[in-house]
């Protein structure tokens, strides 16, 4: 039996926000969940901390603390597609721990392809020289950051694109309007 998706599209969940409020941002991993937080504006995502994975119910009991101390109004978890776009183990494991998170939180939940995220962050790790033990500590939340960064740059183009779409429309009225009115 299908299990009905608990999860809102991001440019569905936009419209559902207050105008200044946060998001959070997790990485799914076996052995620890990566948190970012957005600022106010939902424009920045920064890395926030990591959750050791224990159990299900602690972890979530402590990531809904989290999201209440910071005033989330949503979360975006990433997830891990194939290259191909297919889903794997891993997408299946997100899927169902979003399945399971929903019912104990009013927070609407979305997800976001995370392809390559943590390749990315290892690789500007790697880039700016930082040692392997500093780059395990770090590597969580700092997907769950570049997760959460897409997310919000997303958010921000459509904003821009219907905002100039709205702008292109005003100046066709008044260029339709009869002079002199």
């Amino acid at each position: 039996m299908a299990h009905p998706d608990p999860t809102v599209p991001l440019l569905d969940l936009v419209p559902r926000l207050p105008t200044s409020a946060r998001l959070i941002g997790l990485d799914l991993g076996t052995k620890t969940i990566g948190l970012a937080l957005s600022d106010l504006g939902r424009r920045i995502a920064s890395p926030m901390e990591t959750i050791r994975r224990r159990k299900f119910t602690l972890d979530v009991a402590e990531l809904l603390a989290l999201c209440a101390k910071h005033e989330v109004a949503a979360m975006v978890v990433g997830l891990p597609l194939n290259m191909d776009g297919s889903e794997g183990p891993r997408a299946q494991a997100t899927r169902a721990f979003v399945r399971t998170l929903a019912p104990l939180t009013s927070l609407p939940i979305t997800l976001w392809d995370e392809r390559l995220s943590t390749t990315a962050v290892t690789r500007t790790l790697l880039e700016a020289d930082t040692s392997r033990a500093k780059r395990a500590e770090v590597v969580d939340k700092m997907a769950a950051s570049f997760i959460l960064q897409g997310a919000l740059d997303r958010m921000q183009a459509t904003a821009r694109a219907a905002r100039e779409a709205a702008d292109e429309a005003a100046a066709r009225a008044d260029l339709n309007r009869p002079a002199g009115r």
